[in-house]
């Protein structure tokens, strides 16, 4: 029974606090099934199109910007119910704006929450995480991330189908609002899962790292206990006493070797997982599978298809990360994205539709899913000490929005101006770039506790 009990306890709080990773998901991919009618309602330029699904990125960089210095100060678990807030507010009060520049805000909103969230809710899963099973837990938090992402296209799907095939007579709220303004009733449906992840809150404890760097011995070795059992708490609390011990400086020593070293690691992979396109895949997918061939009534449902792949991809990053290891799946992942990027990019080039596109795009999602990823999150939660770790893994979370948003701000300007395939070809060149660097500067930290990591660059100064 002990050993049972721990299991659980882990696996519950994983699941909540990855509730994050499916909020962020969400309210991301739902923005795919509203751009085509919000153009049409709105008439949206190629810019302005690029303005609004950029927007929420700008949110996702603000909230980055204080998530991780905040809950370096008063706790992981109360900041986590800040991003819970925001992406209920952002979902109501976008569904029943009227004007544009409101739609603007409340995405802006929402943006704010994914950033909290997107920064410490992996920073929470991984400093409660056993070091054998940290991989897959924090892998985990993507899984997440495409549990929500394939559930918006699923809400959307069904949402448009319903809309489309509605023969009652057009009246009441209701209608108003899954009928006429159905894309106003695919955000909506964000807060149930907003609304369950504040209430779940509530039963998850704070981390006990944190907890050690403020004193709170007793609470952390409680916490401890129930994750790794009586012995192995007392020796993780002491390795993470002696840590804590040696905390100093903030910023000002991240910006000394060997930390330095480690930030500019996290920050250019984090920045090339992104540059690959993943987030142009997701936002613009009814677009670029309309310019595949496929129309716009089917590309909902294609896009659903897409999404489950991403779903069932991630699976193997949880079941080799802890096995295989963190560098040989980012080496291996990221070169064979180059090479479907650059097949969906030569099926554009001649003109090659249907289900073989549909099949290369399927191909980088595949590669994605266990390398560029989670592992991007796995590696920054894991090389950075505990009392810098959340303003650390801030700005490589940030650095990770302010690559989002470059790339769907020019992604459409890019698709007209350029030319898809041309733009494909370039997110291609990104992950051979990826794999490069990876391959020169990643170095493998699987197995090891995070005060082991962090005890092997103390011995590199």
């Amino acid at each position: 029974m002990k050993t049972k009990e721990p299991s659980y306890f882990i696996s519950l709080i994983t699941l909540i606090a990855a509730l994050g990773g499916f909020l962020f998901g969400f309210d991301m991919a739902v923005v795919s099934g509203i751009i085509e009618p919000l153009k049409l309602q709105y008439q949206l330029s190629s810019a302005q199109e690029g303005l609004f699904v950029s927007c929420a990125l700008l949110g996702c960089i603000v909230g980055v910007a204080f998530s991780g210095y905040l809950s370096d100060k008063i706790g992981r678990k109360k900041v986590l119910f800040v991003s819970a807030i925001l992406f209920l507010i952002s979902a109501i009060g976008f569904a029943f704006s009227e004007a544009y520049s409101m739609l603007i805000l409340f995405r802006v909103l929402a943006g704010m929450g994914v950033g909290v969230a997107s920064n410490v809710s992996p920073l929470y899963i991984s400093e409660i995480a056993p070091s054998h099973k940290r991989g897959q837990l924090v892998v985990f938090y993507q899984l997440a991330i495409t549990i929500g992402v394939l559930a918006a296209y699923i809400s959307n799907f069904f949402l448009q189908r319903y809309a489309s095939s509605y023969s009652g007579t057009g009246q009441g709220f209701l209608y108003w609002l899954f009928v006429e303004n159905v894309w106003r009733g695919m955000f909506i449906v964000g807060v149930i899962p907003a609304g369950a992840f504040c209430l779940l809150l509530l039963i998850v404890p704070e981390s006990p790292r944190w907890l050690v760097q403020f004193g709170l011995n007793e609470k952390a070795f409680e916490i401890l206990d129930k994750i790794n059992g009586a012995e192995k708490a007392q020796l993780e609390l002491h390795s993470i006493k002696e840590m804590a011990g040696q905390k100093s400086g903030g910023i000002k020593e991240m910006l000394r070797l060997p930390l330095r070293k480690l930030l500019v690691l996290a920050m250019v992979l984090t920045a090339l997982s992104q540059f690959s396109g993943i987030n142009g895949v997701i936002f613009y997918g009814p677009t670029i599978l309309k310019s595949a061939g496929i129309v716009t009534s089917d590309a909902l449902f294609y896009q659903v298809i897409l999404g489950s792949a991403n779903v069932l991809f991630t699976f193997i990053a949880i079941s080799k990360v802890d096995t295989w290891g963190r560098r040989p799946l980012y080496i291996i992942g990221s070169l064979c994205a180059a090479f479907a990027l650059a097949l969906t990019g030569f099926c554009f080039l001649m003109n090659i539709t249907g289900w073989f596109m549909l099949f290369s795009i399927i191909l980088f999602l595949l590669f994605f899913a266990f390398s560029l990823g989670p592992l991007k999150f796995v590696i920054s939660t894991e090389i950075f000490p505990t009392h810098i770790r959340g303003t650390a893994l801030s700005i490589c979370i940030m650095t990770m929005w302010v690559s989002d948003w470059l790339v769907n701000l020019l992604f459409p300007m890019m698709r007209d101006g350029l030319g898809i395939a041309t733009t494909f070809f370039i997110f291609s060149f990104f992950c051979i770039l990826s794999f490069v660097y990876a391959k020169k500067k990643l170095f493998e930290t699987k197995g090891k506790s995070l005060e082991e990591i962090e005890k092997s660059w103390n011995l590199e100064q």
